[in-house]
């Protein structure tokens, strides 16, 4: 496979961005350059078209399929294994989101809820910050409730709901 000019910016460019967003650089790019590829590719061709060491291609494909955002293929009579990134931007963003409500969000509220249960039953903490402890346990559980409900509604409704924009406001009253 070779990288075109535009695939070679997009790629370096997600990389950033996932650099950004505190995904290693790598990874990010195995994962731009698995969603342009119009077949599946095996390690030793990702390590070649991008040039990274294969250590950290195995290591990085093993963090794609950990957040959904890759799968393993086999094809006939090649032993190897393969690899191919979902295609459809809404399925990569909701993958994206559950892995990092699980990494980041969850143990937030694990914390918040110890940590304001602790502060409203503590006399040396100030009541202003048991108050404001609890606050943001509501606030952060509350979001990932509304998450939860939204990763129900079917996709179509969702996305007509996004382009709505600030409109859907007319609607709820707002």
């Amino acid at each position: 496979m070779k990288l075109s000019a535009p695939m070679q910016k997009f790629v370096v460019h997600w990389g950033e961005m996932g650099a950004r967003w505190g995904v290693n650089r790598s990874i990010a790019q195995i994962h731009a350059l698995l969603y342009l590829a119009d077949e599946p590719l095996h390690a030793e061709e990702i390590t070649d078209i991008l040039q990274i060491a294969r250590s950290n291609v195995s290591n990085s494909l093993k963090e794609l399929q950990a957040f959904g955002l890759v799968s393993l293929e086999h094809k006939l009579g090649d032993r190897r294994d393969h690899f191919v990134a979902t295609h459809e931007p809404w399925d990569m963003l909701m993958a994206i989101a559950d892995a990092r409500k699980k990494r980041e969000i969850d143990p937030t509220i694990a914390i918040l809820q110890e940590c304001a249960a602790y502060a409203e039953q503590d006399p040396e903490t100030p009541k202003v910050a048991a108050e404001r402890l609890k606050r943001m346990e509501d606030f952060v559980t509350n979001l990932t409730d509304w998450y939860g409900q939204m990763r129900d509604v079917p996709q179509g409704t969702l996305i007509k709901l996004m382009k709505l924009g600030t409109r859907i406001a007319k609607f709820v009253g707002g």
